[in-house]
């Protein structure tokens, strides 16, 4: 459904292009393949540079044509980056890293958009920090307007786990967390950044790129089962978005298909109209499977690991999720004795998983697909072709998992 956006035959990049060159060379390179991961908080790396600039460049080598990432007041953790940022876009201007990686010929990026005026909404949003909020976002929707113009890019802006801020854990106990004034705080925040976004395309129209707000849900279960207050039934019916990402740890930990569907429908089913957006405006935001389960550490093959990510990507893939990115290249949980968690592609040993073997095949044949289509018809495959004959490559790989 994206593929309007991605008109242009452009050049290539290098570590510091004129951006308004930056962007997918083929329409193989612009294609939607839905399929992806990313890259927040990596608890190692193999390289002597910023860590995203480092994993940006494995997750493109590995064929991707998406990438997701942090961007916000966390950049300076990472020791290698130029410090002194002080917005959003001012980082994405001039820190040499994040210009660096946003300026790769990635056609999607997903971007955790958090602001440096940290404009909190749990007790109410004030003028001030409303317009706080909505400056600095106006202003880095504006700067992804110009720079990227005609690049053939799309941007998504939102934020981490919805859930995590409006109730925190899944407990009954902290239903009680979500209150009228949090709800309303909520709600404030993001018609905030949504206006920030829209008007900053009224005043600069997109021009060959795009860019989109989103919000994140993450504990949808218990809303759709038990109708237990959750940013997907409290807040999301009165909050225009665009998009809505799902992290979906909350039913494709069970890798029930049929569970999968029933949470995307329950999401889809609270979207307020975008007559502008057609198809689908759910994606799954995060899904993974760690190394180590539970409190007692217990382990899980790469295997099994592999195989219940292809349960997912198929569903996301059959349903109609304009993205299913899975969490994540590198691991960011470590336990408390100093183990990696092992929510990965690659390990800490450098070690490919075999997820990140599937995704690499997967993007092979994707993009022999679309190519193959290009040179026979003169167009990359519908949306619809697409995704029929991805499920169908994605049910081959599952029949040879053991």
């Amino acid at each position: 459904m994206l593929r309007r956006f991605f008109t242009l035959l452009l050049t290539g990049v290098a570590f510091l292009p004129p951006a308004s060159a930056a962007g997918p060379e083929t329409p193989m390179d612009r294609f939607n393949y839905v399929l992806g991961t990313q890259t927040i908080g990596a608890s190692y790396q193999f390289e002597d540079k910023p860590v995203l600039l480092e994993t940006a460049g494995v997750i493109q080598n590995m064929g991707a044509t998406v990438l997701k990432f942090s961007l916000g007041p966390d950049y300076k953790k990472d020791r290698r980056c130029k410090p002194g940022m002080t917005s959003l876009t001012d980082l994405a201007s001039h820190e040499p890293a994040y210009r660096a990686v946003l300026d790769m010929p990635f056609a999607h990026f997903v971007l955790w958009t958090n602001t440096f005026s940290h404009n909190p909404w749990q007790d109410g949003l004030s003028p001030q920090e409303a317009d706080r909020e909505y400056r600095e976002v106006y202003e880095f929707a504006t700067h992804l307007l110009k720079t990227y113009r005609l690049s053939g890019k799309t941007f998504y802006l939102g934020h981490w786990e919805g859930d995590g801020m409006l109730r925190h854990t899944v407990s009954k106990e902290d239903d009680a967390r979500v209150t009228p004034e949090k709800v309303a705080g909520m709600i404030a925040w993001l018609n905030v950044r949504q206006q920030a976004v829209d008007d900053a395309k009224r005043d600069t129209p997109p021009t060959g790129m795009a860019v989109w707000h989103y919000t994140e849900v993450n504990h949808v279960v218990l809303a759709m089962d038990q109708n237990r207050p959750a940013l997907v039934n409290q807040v999301l019916p009165h909050v225009p978005v665009d998009f809505v990402s799902y992290s979906a740890y909350d039913t494709t930990n069970r890798t029930e298909p049929q569970k999968i569907r029933a949470a995307l429908d329950f999401i889809e089913a609270r979207l307020a109209p975008k007559p502008p957006i057609s198809g689908k405006r759910v994606f799954i935001g995060e899904y993974g499977f760690p190394a180590l389960l539970g409190k007692n550490l217990k382990p899980q093959t790469p295997e099994t690991t592999n195989e219940k990510s292809l349960v997912v990507m198929q569903t996301g893939i059959q349903w109609g999720c304009p993205l299913v990115l899975y969490w994540e290249l590198y691991n960011n949980e470590v336990g408390p004795g100093g183990e990696q968690i092992g929510y990965w592609m690659i390990d800490s040993t450098g070690t490919k998983m075999p997820v990140y073997h599937t995704h690499q095949r997967y993007y092979a044949w994707a993009r022999q697909f679309v190519s193959d289509t290009f040179q026979k018809t003169g167009a990359v495959p519908d949306d619809s072709t697409f995704r029929t004959a991805a499920a169908a490559f994605l049910e081959t790989l599952r029949l040879r998992t053991p």
